[in-house]
Formats: structure tokens, sequence, C-alpha cells
């Protein structure tokens, strides 16, 4: 059934697909130099991206920011429309994609509602500086003191709870210039990567986060947990059913951290969520109770509104469930291809641990998003016999990010998933590893407290 599946997916990209990523590179482009020093190449680019979006709202604005800008008057609302106008087309690519998704696995997709943003705070207002200064100046303009100068308006929205999300970006981002400052020394750059966060972090700072939500209660099947590290943070992202409602959901807690903490001793960072945890690393259900819900289909996580309930196999829960959850919109902001993350369970593939094979149809494994933190190992995938997944597109194709598999190990089917090790580590080398190198978090705590009784 999936070698179909897969086959609608991998038809013909529509009309215009690949035009619309052309503009959006010319943009990048653009951006890496800086909007001080366009020239009439990368001038043109931008003149083009406005065009493009001539037929929405957004349409007056963006060719009035583009002819600014060209002119060499570069104010904060103009590089804004641009970065909106390159979100809409990536929004249209998103969207091209989601909807071939759907129709290839039949999932159903509640509308969006429409939620209003929240006005903008004004503690965003240096940040926002921030970011229109990195797009006159250019990526590769960028030095250490340009990187490190929004450091702090980034500790001033970090303490504000509703700005938080929109920090955390800012001090990825900034953190990344750091490290390759000076950038113009690099010889190549992550133009896409970073106008994303560029992008994405001028219009939270702008428009706020999405208003709305409701309260909802039930139980929570777990599907499996994606895993999101960064060197200033990290977040565990679960997938899972909401009975009796039969939605996909997402809920995520969140911590910050330094890089010496890493693989599974992330997992200590989370000690303030002890039902979540505990759920995640014996495979139970949660009952959930006046739990918020958004509009895209994240929960808002309250372990004081959490109990554990009884054993749940993932595995068995996609195998009778998942086929017919319906999916949550997508909000605006979130409509980016890189964005898409649907969970599939995908049987009957042969596989040599990085491509899964059906007939003459393949599906390459998402092996750079395998977490140090977890058992799966490119060694499972190659004895798995099922997986759990998140489909995603990257580098111009669809891969599947595994988050479980059950695989033959010694001639038993055994079942591995990235949350097994959230109450710590279950394997014996890893244990060792663990501790002949040492617990960095309990190393940070002892200094901490030692430093404070001085």
């Amino acid at each position: 059934m999936f070698e179909t599946q897969l086959a609608a997916l991998n038809e013909a990209p529509p009309p215009g697909f690949a035009q619309a990523l052309d503009l959006v590179t010319g943009f990048d482009d653009a951006l890496a130099n800086g909007f001080a020093r366009l020239g009439e190449e990368r001038a043109e680019a931008l003149t083009e991206l406005a065009a493009a979006v001539a037929a929405t709202p957004l349409g007056p604005l963006s060719a009035e920011a583009a002819d600014k800008i060209t002119a060499g008057s570069i104010g904060e609302e103009h590089v804004t429309a641009l970065a909106g106008a390159r979100t809409t087309l990536l929004g249209a690519v998103h969207d091209a994609l989601l909807a071939r998704l759907d129709t290839a696995l039949g999932r159903t997709r509640a509308p969006w509602a429409g939620a209003q943003p929240r006005q903008a705070e004004p503690l965003a207002a240096a940040a926002r500086s921030w970011l229109t200064e990195l797009a006159i100046t250019g990526w590769r303009g960028v030095d250490h003191e340009l990187a490190s100068s929004a450091d702090q308006a980034i500790q001033g929205m970090l303490a504000e709870p509703r700005l938080r999300r929109a920090a955390v970006l800012l001090d990825g981002l900034a953190a990344e210039l750091r490290a390759s400052s000076p950038v113009g020394a690099m010889e190549r750059l992550p133009a896409r990567r970073w106008a994303d966060m560029w992008a994405r972090a001028l219009l939270l700072t702008q428009t706020g986060a999405p208003a709305g939500g409701e309260e909802v209660s039930g139980r929570l099947l777990p599907l499996g947990v994606d895993i999101h590290e960064h060197g200033t943070a990290v977040q565990i992202q679960l997938h899972a059913i909401l009975e009796p409602h039969g939605t996909l959901v997402r809920t995520s807690v969140a911590a910050a951290k330094v890089d010496t903490i890493a693989g599974p001793f992330i997992w200590q960072l989370f000690q303030d969520h002890p039902i979540l945890i505990g759920a995640l690393a014996k495979h139970l259900s949660l009952e959930i109770t006046g739990m918020t819900l958004l509009p895209g289909g994240d929960l808002l996580w309250n372990d004081a509104k959490a109990s554990a309930g009884e054993y749940a196999d993932p595995f068995a829960a996609a195998r009778v469930q998942l086929g017919g959850a319906s999916a949550p919109a997508t909000p605006p902001l979130e409509r980016h291809p890189v964005r898409i993350a649907e969970p599939v369970l995908v049987e009957g593939y042969a596989t040599d641990g990085a491509v899964m094979r059906f007939g003459a149809a393949e599906l390459p494994f998402d092996l750079d998003r395998l977490p140090q933190s977890g058992p799966l190992t490119p060694q499972l995938l190659k004895a798995s016999a099922a997986c759990i997944g998140l489909l995603r597109w990257d580098g111009g194709q669809w891969r599947l990010q595994p988050l479980a598999v059950q695989a033959k190990v010694k001639k038993d089917l055994v079942a591995a998933h990235n949350g097994d090790w959230a109450q710590g580590p279950t394997d014996q080398k890893v244990l060792k590893s663990g501790a002949k190198a040492g617990d960095p978090v309990s190393v940070l705590k002892e200094r901490a407290g030692r430093l404070l009784r001085k």
C-alpha cells in the first residue's frame, strides 16, 4: 500500500513550484550580500519577488519595499514586507506539498480557523532593529560585534514567556553568526537556513504569537518523539493521537542548555515534567484534563493537568488509529516546506539502513535527524521491519525521519523509540560510556552551587 502512496508523493511537482523556489533563492543571495550594496542583478531579484505576490494583500507593500530598498532607502517596514513576501512564496510551496501528501495518505485536514495574532511587544523592537541591520549589512559583512549586538535584547525577551519562542530563535541565529564570524571568510554560507531564521524571527517579533485555543480533555496515545537540539536549547516534541477526538496533536517542552550537555544527558533538563517523561520511558498513555489546544494542533503541555494511563504500544496505536486520524490546520507562519513533519507508519519494505525500498520505489531515511539521546541507530534501521516516522520534504525530496522502529535482533523482534532513554539510558554500553565521561549536568549544578555559596 505504501508503495502506491509513495508513487503519488513523487509525481512531478505542480506548475510554478520550481519558479517559486528560484525567486526565494534570488532573494537569499541578495540578503547574503546585503541590501546596502545590491547591484543590478540582486535588485532585480527583489523586484521579481515582490511581483510574484502582486495579487495578494502584500502586493502593494512589497512593491513599495522593493522600490525603496533598490533606491537605497531601507527601513524596518521595507525589510519586513519582503520577509513577508518570501514567507508567502514558501507558504505556497508548503501548501502544494502538503496537499499532495494528504491526498497520497488519504488524510483529512482541518481548515485554518484564522486565529488573530497578538499585538507586537515593545521589548521586541530592539530585536527587529538588529534583524534590519543584518539585512542592510548582509551575511558576508557580519562580524563578531554585529552578531553579538542583539544579546541584551534577546535576554530581555527570554525573560518574557510570551516572547520566549522568538527569543530562542533569535538566540540560535545569533549563536550561529558568532560561531561563524567573520562570516566573509566562510567558503560556503548556509544562506537558505539563515534567511529562513531571519524571516521567521522578523515576522514573529512583528506580529507576536497567534492568540486563541480551546481547552480539551481526553487520552493521548503517543506515537513518537522528535528531539530538536541546538547548542543553546533543546526541545522534545511528542506526536500523539488525541482520543476521543481522533486528531493528531503535538506537545512540546523545551529547556535552555550549553554545548557540553548533549546526548542522553539532555533528558535531565526535563525533570520538571515527570508525568510526560515517565510516560515516554514506559510507553504509557496520558490522561489530560483542561489543557489548551492551539488551532495548529499544538497542545500546551502542563504536567499538573496530566496523569499517566495504561501501557499503550505506539505501533499498535499507529496500526489501528493513525490511518483514520485527522490532521490539524497549519498556522500561517508555520507554512514552510521544511516544517512539514507528518507522522506515518511504514511496513513491508526492504532496507540497507539508509533507504527504504518498495519494489522500484525508494524513500530515504533522514539519518541526519537521528538523535544521540535515544537508542535508534543506522544498524537498527537496517534490521527494521516497521517504522513510525515523520514524512519530511528536505533537499528536494521526501525523506522519513524515524521516531521508532521494530527490528530483528538475534532473531527476536524488538522495538526501539526515541523516548526510551527519557529516564536514563537502558543500553549498557551507553551507561558505561556516560559513567566514564562524567555527568555534565551534575558538574554544572555543583559549580553553580559553589558560586552561589561564595
